[in-house]
């Protein structure tokens, strides 16, 4: 189920993308980006929708996907 990211208080949007980078070791190439500037890129993700946040309520988790990554697996 896609979580409007909107709906989630700043503090608690900004712990579940920081707990996705910290996961999947997010690679920015040749180029380091702190976590606050890796944070941003990703809420500009979700704002342009090329990335969505899904909960699962089989796992009871949250996580974020790209969104035709999503649309594929429903």
């Amino acid at each position: 189920m896609i979580v409007p990211h909107h709906s989630l208080s700043r503090d608690t949007l900004n712990a579940v993308i920081e707990a996705f980078i910290l996961r999947e070791g997010t690679d920015y190439g040749l180029e380091e980006y702190s976590l606050e500037e890796k944070i941003k890129h990703v809420i500009e993700q979700l704002e342009s929708g090329i990335v969505v946040l899904v909960y699962s309520e089989l796992h009871e988790t949250v996580n974020i996907l790209p969104k035709s990554e999503f649309e594929q697996s429903q």
